[in-house]
């Protein structure tokens, strides 16, 4: 089982930013032109359905047929979102045109999976909890950006979703339009699939609790910005685990009700819930999954992920000549840039790379 939830980071990500306090609603408009179709009278989204809302551009068509559901949607969201760009996120909603697959009848393997994405919400928006956003120090600390924190402003609306550079909307925490859409009244509010296959839920009464904590301690790392490309923000990392990094939680098996990956049997069926509380959503999959982002277990995913060579070069590769030069490395792998070139070429290369990586993965305590 996973004890503790930490990273070190090498860089930091790409500006997909966000925070939710601050924002503003777009106006609402009739529907008199939208249809939702194929839905039984309590909102039964197990069976094929069909969402088109002219208002927000909405197009989601879902099929049931043998063993596999099958999502075709522009994952344009079907509520009110805030507007965007704002001061947080300079990103504009655009339809994606996506395909997505989920088994009829998942299976359970009891071994968790990072993802990720998580899964998708009924209306074909993603869930995507985490964050490319990094903080990091000149003593060589790192720490991932949690989505809801107060530090940095992120950008995200009252639906806890902002947008990636794509044009992609997504939810980071509880999609409160989406809760608000489809509850039929019980306690359970079915908002989505997870990629596994099994159904992600959110309780009204939240009496489902995770078995995340803070940790105990204080946080080290001296002389650390977050940077993006507008501005370099110098950020105190000393102090308290208070939520704003992922590596201020620890899971605690049975602290809670609720599994490492956020899910829970209910009635014999097993299924994710999203919580108010950390996670949010599930960084990680319980059930078989047939295609995935990348290989990696949910450790890998609540140690915040290692970015690999092809992402360090579209983050600092400015001259797109498919190498990291001396002068367009930041960070750590700046101040450190003549130690890790072991090859004394001026670039850095991917083994080079792999190599600190490796280092920094030892330097994690293990856990059974």
């Amino acid at each position: 089982m996973i004890k503790k939830y930490f990273i070190a980071i090498l860089v930091s990500g790409l500006f997909v930013s966000c925070k939710s306090q601050k924002h503003k609603e777009t106006h609402a408009h009739s529907h008199d032109e939208n249809v939702e179709a194929n839905v039984h009278e309590k909102n039964n989204y197990f069976d094929s359905y069909r969402l088109v809302d002219k208002t927000y551009g909405t197009k989601t068509i879902v099929t049931v047929k043998g063993n596999e559901r099958k999502m075709v949607t522009n994952a344009l969201p079907n509520h009110k979102t805030g507007e965007f760009p704002n001061s947080g996120n300079p990103n504009t909603i655009s339809a994606q045109n996506r395909t997505y697959t989920f088994p009829i009848n998942p299976k359970y393997i009891g071994e968790s999976t990072w993802v990720r994405e998580p899964g998708i919400a009924l209306n074909g928006v993603k869930f995507e909890p985490g964050t490319a956003e990094v903080v990091v120090c000149e003593t060589g600390e790192n720490y991932r950006v949690e989505a809801l924190q107060n530090v940095i402003d992120l950008g995200l609306d009252s639906n806890y979703a902002h947008v990636q550079p794509t044009g992609a909307y997504h939810y980071h925490g509880t999609p409160t339009a989406v809760i608000e859409k489809y509850d039929n009244g019980e306690d359970l509010v079915h908002v989505g699939f997870a990629h596994d296959g099994f159904p992600m839920y959110y309780s009204k009464s939240g009496k489902y609790k995770p078995s995340f904590k803070l940790l105990d301690g204080t946080r080290e790392g001296e002389d650390c910005a977050y940077t993006n490309p507008k501005e370099t923000i110098d950020i105190s990392v000393g102090g308290h685990h208070d939520g704003t990094f992922g590596a201020d939680f620890e899971y605690v098996a049975n602290s809670g009700d609720l599994d490492e990956c956020n899910g829970i049997t209910i009635n014999g069926k097993y299924m994710y819930l999203v919580t108010n509380e950390f996670p949010y959503v599930s960084r990680c999959l319980m059930g078989e999954v047939a295609k995935q982002e990348r290989k990696g277990s949910s450790r890998d995913q609540q140690q915040g992920g290692k970015p690999s060579f092809d992402e360090v070069l579209k983050m600092m590769d400015t001259n797109k000549d498919s190498k990291v030069s001396k002068a367009e490395a930041k960070g750590p792998l700046s101040e450190n840039f003549d130690r890790i070139d072991k090859n004394k070429d001026g670039f850095l290369t991917k083994e080079e790379l792999g190599n600190v990586q490796q280092r920094q993965g030892q330097r994690v305590p293990k856990h059974n």
